[in-house]
């Protein structure tokens, strides 16, 4: 296809990007804490990080790992909210050369134990709150090695009263871990500081993430994303932001968890490079807090999904900020709802600009230019970057149809972990990749897109696979069948459904979501369930979910 987006790219967004610049992460953090090392690059509850501790921590902890037997390719899970210890451990790990196994803290048992277990982790990170659930899968994993941190061990003096309230708060509401032979967190980074690091010579070719995900269906898969996949799309994304985040106060806010591939890139790498202050937000449904860490910490920056943008809307307090400083918001993970997007811009001054990726790309492929008004679309194919739209014979189709969207660039990742089949069901020849979503391309090189290929319900910007909630309920005595869909959703953009068909005709509505509730996380706990007595299928006998999600929107118009 003739690269027609090229013609609608704003003067100062060059065509290609010079990948050469930047091979690996560990090169981005050595350059910016060089470059930056009296400024603040984190801020958790009052509490920061400056460049340089941030280069002498993660080095201490690159130490200690080498120290401990951990050898490069060696994967590490972090299960940490948006903490201090996150980009410690991080860049700690990526320096010794480890895998970088990112997880979600509020993972159930069983959830828990696939990724550690199909990932192959020997280590792992977690915050204490949450080690009651590893401590129940552990002996059936690789994991040899335990560091448990608690949310409130980054947090130097002095400190408020209010900071001290919430970490009272959260040691009261959950057990500390009692996990034999595991280390503190705090105790290796001081014991690395007295250890010598050895440095690793890495490339762009060297894996550094495992980002689990669902692909376009089913089980959970790790994909592969190098050193270079990443720092590629830092640079793609660094060229297309451009002058925008050039001028203003260096500040942005990162409400949206580190362990998800769009903060991942989109936030912690791409303004650690910019020598940007980061302000982390642990829980963004508490408005109020996230609200005054945006007063106390006056901002250029911010992603998000359209959920968190709707709820900061209907905050009178959020509406009394200032937001002169205000230079770019950034949504992604979910469609941004027109309305949504029309009410920031009168409230802010400021464009909600609209972006679209995936894990498999790192996950930017697509962003409006920040000066475009709101039109609906994901915007254009950033630099180095080519979007096809094709038929599922795998051929191009022409501008203006509806088909599936291919992507190809360096972004692009190297595969599904130990997954060969599930790899070449969505990769094709010449590097392009299948992403399960149907979209179209205007004459101007505008994508949109119109529907999702596959089955997946996006919850808040996190995608729920309808095998692995239907696969979880079959368990029950009490359910002959079940098809998990999605329903529209004022607050979360959707929800999941389920239509079930009763073995045990007392069966209720609550005991199917208290039931499911043991196995899955909360946002893929079914949020209503209804009775059929039979469900729709094929001629050969599968279940027509289309025609159940089709029934929902007709019943419950989104928005």
């Amino acid at each position: 296809m003739e690269r027609i987006w090229l013609k609608s790219y704003p003067a100062y967004v060059p065509a290609e990007i010079d990948t050469a610049q930047l091979q690996s992460l560990a090169q981005l953090l050595q350059e910016s804490c060089a470059a930056y090392p009296g400024r603040v690059a984190f801020v958790q509850m009052g509490t920061s990080l400056t460049y340089r501790q941030l280069d002498e921590q993660s080095r201490a902890f690159a130490a200690w790992l080498q120290q401990a037997g951990l050898v490069r390719g060696d994967r590490i899970a972090l299960m940490l909210p948006n903490t201090l210890q996150y980009p410690i451990a991080m860049f700690g790990a990526l320096r010794a050369g480890l895998v970088v196994v990112n997880t979600n803290p509020l993972y159930t048992a069983p959830e828990l134990e696939h990724q550690l277990t199909d990932s192959g982790a020997s280590a792992i990170v977690i915050v204490e709150n949450f080690a009651h659930v590893l401590q129940e899968v552990l002996p059936r994993t690789a994991v040899k090695r335990v560091l448990v941190t608690a949310v409130g061990d980054m947090l130097g003096f002095p400190r408020g009263p209010l900071v001290n309230f919430v970490v009272r708060r959260v040691r009261r509401q959950v057990p500390p871990w009692r996990i034999p032979a595991a280390t503190l967190f705090r105790a290796a980074l001081a014991a690395g500081r007295s250890l010598t690091f050895r440095p690793v010579e890495l490339t762009a070719a060297d894996l550094a993430y495992l980002q689990y995900t669902g692909g376009t269906t089913g089980v959970a898969k790790g994909a592969m994303l190098s050193h270079g996949n990443v720092s590629a799309n830092v640079l793609q994304s660094q060229a297309w932001l451009g002058n925008t985040i050039e001028d203003g106060v260096p500040t942005l806010i990162t409400a949206l968890p580190l362990y998800h591939i769009f903060a991942l890139t989109g936030n912690c790498l791409l303004f650690l490079r910019k020598g940007w202050k980061n302000v982390l937000i642990i829980n963004p449904r508490d408005i109020a807090a996230t609200i005054a860490d945006m007063r106390r910490h006056p901002f250029a920056f911010i992603s998000g999904v359209n959920t968190l943008f709707n709820a900061l809307l209907h905050s009178p307090a959020f509406r009394a900020l200032d937001f002169k400083p205000l230079r770019c918001t950034l949504g992604g993970g979910m469609a941004v709802q027109e309305a949504v997007a029309r009410r920031w811009l009168e409230v802010t001054g400021c464009t909600l600009t609209q972006a679209w990726g995936l894990t498999e790309t790192s996950p930017a492929a697509c962003i409006n230019p920040p000066a475009e008004a709101f039109n609906g679309s994901i915007g254009l194919p950033i630099s180095s970057t080519e979007v096809s739209i094709r038929d599922d014979a795998g051929a191009e189709l022409a501008v203006g149809e509806a088909g599936e969207l291919c992507v190809r660039g360096p972004q692009v990742m190297q595969g599904y972990w130990q997954r060969p089949e599930e790899t070449a069901q969505v990769m094709l020849p010449q590097g392009w990749l299948r992403t399960g979503d149907v979209g179209r391309m205007d004459a101007r090189g505008y994508v949109y897109i119109e529907d999702r290929k596959k089955d997946m319900i996006l919850v808040s910007g996190f995608n729920v696979y309808p095998n692995e909630v239907e696969a979880a309920v079959a368990h029950h005595p009490g359910i002959l069948e079940a098809a998990a869909v999605a329903q529209p959703d004022e607050h979360s953009g959707e929800v999941v459904a389920l239509f079930v068909v009763r073995k045990d005709p007392g069966l209720s509505e609550r005991d199917v979501i208290e039931f499911s509730r043991k196995s899955l996380a909360g946002y893929k706990v079914p949020r209503h369930v209804y009775f059929r007595k039979e469900l729709l299928k094929s001629n050969v006998g599968k279940i027509l979910r289309k025609e159940l999600r089709d029934e929902l929107r007709r019943a419950v118009p989104p928005g």
